[in-house]
């Protein structure tokens, strides 16, 4: 094995560790104070954000605008990881623009943000899922990207359970219903409502609005990135629970 190829599968590894770490009280507590915190939500976010998640889902698992790309075929895993690295570095910059933009803007125009920065996290895993060679065109591989998506952005027990389903896919997705309507959005859109709402909330807030959606898009990028090359790496080397 080359020695990126060592390097990638001890990251890998080390990734798995953590995502097979059980719920903590803590999170445990954090996911009951979100769920409080939902009902402060005013009608006009919880609809934007409903809306938003729900047409992003239906433009993915229909494949609309995003499956023109080809797979990249016969390239090594680290041609494959520093193209992905890049595309990375060109999504965060301008999630971190539109964030800071946003929210420096003020209320109305900082509820913008969020179908902006939802958009840019899908065309990031579209580029993802294409650059390790799987072809997006496929409905199932679509599915994949959601599920890796989920977890990226979920609560401590969802996470487990969306990496489990992730860890055993060639298995789970024969399971998986082939009609587009099935998908769970409503569970989707809540752990993903529950997971960024605070810190997406106080970029609302005029004054410190730039500073903290600049952040918040850098830092959700990065986790995406994370979540996203370790979940494709999960396939590349093929390892089973």
């Amino acid at each position: 094995m080359k020695n990126y190829e060592e390097s990638a599968l001890s990251e890998l590894i080390i990734w798995k560790t953590k995502m097979e770490k059980k719920p903590s009280p803590s999170g445990n507590l954090a996911k009951a104070l979100q769920e409080k915190m939902n009902n402060l939500y005013p009608d006009k976010i919880r609809n934007l954000i409903t809306g938003s998640i729900k047409h992003m889902v239906k433009l993915v698992l229909v494949g609309s605008e995003y499956t023109s790309k080809q797979p990249i075929m016969n390239a090594t895993l680290e041609y494959r990881e520093n193209l992905t690295k890049e595309n990375l570095n060109s999504y965060r910059n301008l999630a971190t623009a539109s964030g800071a933009g946003t929210g420096a803007s003020g209320f109305i125009v900082g509820l913008a943000d969020f179908p902006i920065l939802l958009s840019l996290k899908m065309k990031f895993l579209f580029e993802v899922a294409s650059n390790y060679g799987f072809d997006v065109r496929n409905y199932k591989e679509r599915l994949f990207m959601l599920y890796v998506f989920q977890l990226a952005f979920s609560s401590d027990k969802r996470r487990i359970e969306v990496y489990e389903q992730i860890l055993n896919w060639d298995n789970y997705v024969k399971e998986l219903p082939e009609d587009v309507n099935a998908f769970d959005w409503k569970t989707f859109e809540q752990e993903y409502r529950d997971y960024n709402d605070l810190v997406k909330m106080l970029q609302l807030v005029p004054g410190i609005g730039l500073v903290v959606g600049a952040y918040a898009n850098h830092k959700l990028m990065n986790k995406l990135g994370e979540t996203a090359i370790n979940a494709y790496r999960l396939r590349v080397f093929k390892l089973n629970p």
